[in-house]
Order: C-alpha cells, then structure tokens, then sequence
C-alpha cells in the first residue's frame, strides 16, 4: 500500500484495469460505478462513489448505501468533486482513468480541473495511449527510448529545453496558439524537460498502445 489514490471517472472505460493493490484509496464517479461493474471490477474495495446517483438503481443503493457520497453540486464537475473529497482525505499522489475519449468537452473540462489543482495535487491520467500530467518545472524520464512524448503548453510554457527527445529544444516557448510540441519521442533512455514559467503538460505514450507505429521502432 502507498500513499497514492486511485480515481476512476466518466469517460471511455480502460481496457486494462490498473493494480488496484498499489493504492490505499480507490474511488469512482457515480458514471464510472457502471463500467466497473460491468468490468467485473471488486467494487466492494471503493472507498466512495462521488455524485448525485441520478442513474442508479435501488439495489445498488442497497449495497454500496454506505460508500455512496451525495455532491448534488451542480457548479462543479463529478471529477473536481471527488478531487475535493480525496484531498480533504490527506492524499496528494491521484492516479486518475477514465478522463479521456467520449465528448471532447469533457476532456478538456478535465484538464481544467487538474489545473485547479495542481499546486496542491499530483494527478497523473492514464487512458489507453498515454499517460499526462501537469509537469513540474523540470521532469525526467528514464526507460522511455522510442516512445511518444507530446508537450502541450497550457497555454503558455517559456524557456522550454529538452534533451534525449529526436526533435530538441533549447530554451523555446511554446504556445497553444502558435507552436505546441507534440509528436515528438524518445531517441535516448532518458530524457529531460525543463521549463522556466507557465504551465505545460506532458503526455508519454504507451508502448502496447495501437498508436505506437513504425517512426517509433
């Protein structure tokens, strides 16, 4: 057991399901308790189902009764909610699947939300391409050679200098409006990213992903 947090939200459904015996929290939207169950995970080692249970039957209400928390808040999202109620918890470290794939408008209401949150909160996502995350100012990744990695300024992210990558950068800014990083991979086993102001994210693609093609081998 760790001091890491495991959330599952409303989005396309993993495929793979992660190693649930790493997290010491596990928790879920009340749209995600669906494919759980339909995926056969142990919902009974949830910790708490987060929403406002409009898509629930009775009968889960009466099992997991007791795990569900009630956020009828209609200002705020089902994953900035359930954020909340993991950092009033104490934990810092959230692993989070489901915030990718179905209506785009949710997956950047997504990143949205972790940007809340990033001073307090390290929310790393995974989905069946890739993982990403807000970045500290400097980032390195070892056992990474040949695969994917974007960077994507949100918006803005200064100073940017990278080594190990096949396209470098050497104190470049990068801005959502003019010029992102994005389709770049790994040439070396370790790779460094470094920036001096702003925001950027960070996305490392997955080896087993169907996206990983050729350009990579």
């Amino acid at each position: 057991m760790t001091d890491k947090a495991l959330l599952f939200i409303n989005g396309i459904p993993p495929k793979n399901l992660p190693e649930i015996s790493e997290y010491s929290l596990i928790a879920c939207s009340d749209g995600a308790f669906h494919y759980l169950k339909d995926q056969n995970f142990p919902v009974e080692r949830l910790d708490f189902i987060s929403g406002d249970f409009d898509s629930h039957s009775g009968n889960d209400e009466n099992i997991y009764g007791n795990k569900f928390i009630y956020t009828p808040d209609q200002d705020k999202t089902d994953f900035q909610k359930s954020l909340e109620i993991i950092k009033e918890r104490g934990f810092k470290n959230i692993d989070v699947y489901g915030g990718s794939g179905g209506e785009m408008d949710h997956f950047l209401g997504n990143l949205t939300v972790a940007f809340l949150f990033k001073e307090d909160l390290k929310i790393t996502f995974f989905d069946d391409y890739s993982q990403y995350y807000f970045a500290p100012k400097k980032v390195v990744l070892n056992g990474i050679k040949n695969q994917l990695i974007s960077l994507y300024p949100f918006p803005v992210a200064k100073d940017v200098t990278t080594t190990g990558l096949n396209w470098p950068l050497n104190k470049e800014t990068l801005n959502i409006t003019t010029r992102i990083g994005t389709r770049n991979f790994a040439k070396e086993d370790t790779v460094t990213i470094e920036f001096q102001s702003g925001d950027l994210i960070i996305f490392t693609g997955n080896k087993d992903s169907e996206n990983f093609n050729g350009i990579l081998k």
